[in-house]
C-alpha cells in the first residue's frame, strides 16, 4: 500500500547465502530474506523468474523450472508459456495476488468498511474500530505496506468518531499512498459517492 522497497532493511547481508546476488527491480524479501510474493508486483516477480529460469540451462521441461510451477496456468489445464523459457503471457487469475492486486483488495475492504460505519458508533465500537486498524497493518500479507501503513497511523490516528470522519480519515490514508506512488489524490469530498450512495449521475443504478 505504498511504494516498495527493493529488499528488506538489515537482511542482505545475513542472508546472502540463501537468497540472489541480484534481484531484480522492485523484488522485495519478505522476514524470512526470501522474495516476498505479495510484496512484489507481477512483472518484477516474472522477471525474477525469467532471471533464474535463464540460468538453468540443465531443464529439459518448464515442469522442471521455478517459472513453469508456479507461474503458468498448468492448474487449469491452459498453455500460457510466451517464451522458451516457459513464463506466461498472463497472470492467471487463480494464483495468489501480487503487491498491486493485493492493495486493491485491500483499499476496497477497508473503505467499505467505512461505508458501512454507524453515523454515530457507540465508544466501545470506536475503539473496536481503532484496534482493528492496527491489526490489520500488523497482520497485512506486504509487510512493507503494513508497517508504512502502522507509521502514518501514528502520525493521523484513526478518526473513528463518526462516519463521515472515519470516511474522509480513510480516504486521506489512500491519497497518502497515491501521492507516493505518483498517482492523482482523490476528492475526499466526495468519498460517499464512491464508497457508499454512487455518483450522482446515477450510473451506479
Amino acid at each position: 500500500m505504498a511504494a516498495a522497497p527493493i529488499e528488506s532493511p538489515g537482511q542482505q547481508a545475513d542472508q546472502a547465502d540463501i537468497q540472489p546476488k541480484k534481484l531484480p527491480k522492485g523484488v522485495v524479501l519478505g522476514p524470512d530474506g526470501k522474495p516476498c510474493r505479495s510484496c512484489t508486483s507481477v512483472s518484477s516477480w516474472f522477471a525474477m523468474a525469467k532471471s533464474q529460469t535463464s540460468k538453468d540451462s540443465t531443464a529439459k521441461s518448464p515442469n522442471t523450472t521455478f517459472a513453469a510451477g508456479a507461474l503458468t496456468g498448468a492448474a487449469t489445464g491452459t498453455s500460457t508459456a510466451s517464451t522458451t523459457l516457459g513464463l506466461p503471457e498472463s497472470y492467471p487469475s487463480d494464483c495468489p495476488p501480487d503487491v498491486e492486486q493485493l492493495g486493491r483488495a485491500g483499499w476496497t475492504l477497508l473503505h467499505s468498511i467505512t461505508a458501512s460505519y454507524p453515523v454515530t458508533p457507540s465508544p466501545q465500537l470506536q475503539s473496536e474500530t481503532t484496534s482493528f486498524l492496527h491489526t490489520f497493518a500488523k497482520l497485512y500479507p506486504c509487510w512493507w505496506c503494513g508497517k508504512d501503513f502502522q507509521k502514518w497511523m501514528t502520525k493521523e490516528v484513526p478518526r473513528v468518531s463518526s462516519r463521515d470522519e472515519f470516511g474522509k480519515w480513510m480516504c486521506e490514508a489512500h491519497n497518502a499512498v497515491n501521492e507516493k506512488l505518483g498517482k492523482d489524490k482523490f476528492d475526499c469530498e466526495r468519498w460517499e459517492e464512491r464508497w457508499r450512495t454512487g455518483w450522482r449521475d446515477g450510473r451506479c443504478g
